[in-house]
């Protein structure tokens, strides 16, 4: 081969590499883990996974194509620390914890791989983010409530049944945000005449044992807050609320598409939207460090019109017209 032929061959070879380093780069499968604090058979769990992979999808990403993702469903505690290290085993380039238990799992499993949470009630006295404008470390995502909204649920209460004197406040045991929402629905009690007490969820019998004392004493009515409760206590709550008569105000309208009564709060499914958005910039290179906690921009207000009229309440006109939703 001639001197000059060479030369040609090989600045045409060189000029053609970075095109299939590209290439190389752009076919090259990404990898998620996903931590749901949910058990893989609950609905409301597989609709909030679906809304990610949805979310994903819009966004390029292709199971199977251009990303792989590996799930693990934990609905205990010790299969939230199980899970959280066999998927950072995997080495992910990034992972989805699905509320504030299975972020702190991943945390304590990683200071290092990307983790992007939603539907956290309070990511900087949790301890995840430095600040909600920059986390400053390997955690990012989307919280669910600022606690001022919490006294909402007291106001409701009150507005769709007057005559109450009492709300008994259910929380999770474990989880700080209860602790936060409690204090804020406490701070506006006696501007409304009522005097207010919690329910710390340590078990079922517990729940029970304690709503039934609210039932005998009169006048009472539940409020439930945005803390992390199991499936299996938020359907609890809902049969108990039925069987003793009970007014009660829900954070989710999955609550009430459940029979419950009244819902307001954030689209639980929105922060999946979102955290697929915030995993696609992070894959594309982002830093979770300087993407900052997003909160709800919208709060829905959800009423079952059938359990109004099972408990014998009449909504009042001013409120329904409110509702963004109303199940009859």
């Amino acid at each position: 081969m001639r001197r000059r032929e060479f030369i040609t061959l090989l600045g045409g070879a060189a000029a053609a590499w970075p095109r299939a380093a590209r290439a190389q780069q752009a076919e090259r499968v990404r990898r998620i883990g996903v931590l749901m604090h949910l058990a893989a058979d609950d609905s409301e769990g597989q609709t909030r996974h679906a809304a990610f992979l949805q979310g994903l999808q819009q966004l390029g990403w292709s199971a199977g194509r251009n990303v792989r993702i590996d799930t693990r469903w934990a609905a205990s505690e010790a299969d939230r620390r199980r899970y959280a290290g066999e998927l950072v085993a995997l080495a992910p380039d990034v992972m989805l914890a699905s509320n504030s238990t299975t972020t702190v799992a991943l945390q304590a499993a990683t200071q290092i791989v990307p983790i992007v949470f939603s539907n956290v009630t309070d990511p900087v006295a949790a301890g995840f983010v430095e600040s909600l404008a920059r986390p400053g470390g390997n955690v990012t995502g989307f919280s669910l409530f600022e606690y001022g909204i919490s006294a909402k649920w007291l106001e409701l209460l009150k507005e769709i049944a007057p005559g109450i004197t009492r709300a008994a406040v259910v929380r999770e045991s474990t989880n700080p945000a209860g602790i936060g929402q409690f204090a804020a629905i406490q701070s506006v009690a006696p501007s409304h005449g009522m005097e207010v007490s919690p329910i710390v969820v340590r078990g079922g019998s517990e729940i029970e044992r304690a709503v039934a004392a609210l039932a005998r004493s009169g006048n009472g009515g539940l409020i439930v807050t945005a803390s992390g409760l199991r499936a299996s206590d938020n359907n609890l709550i809902v049969t108990l609320a039925a069987r003793y008569q009970l007014p009660a105000v829900y954070p989710f309208s999955f609550f009430v598409t459940d029979g419950g009564l009244i819902s307001y709060g954030p689209n639980s499914i929105d922060g999946y939207r979102g955290a697929a958005r915030y995993v696609d910039r992070i894959l594309r290179g982002e830093k979770p460090a300087n993407l900052p906690v997003q909160a709800p921009t919208k709060y829905e207000l959800v009423i079952n019109l059938k359990t109004a009229k099972t408990l014998g309440l009449d909504m009042p006109p001013s409120l329904l017209a409110r509702a963004d939703e109303v199940i009859e």
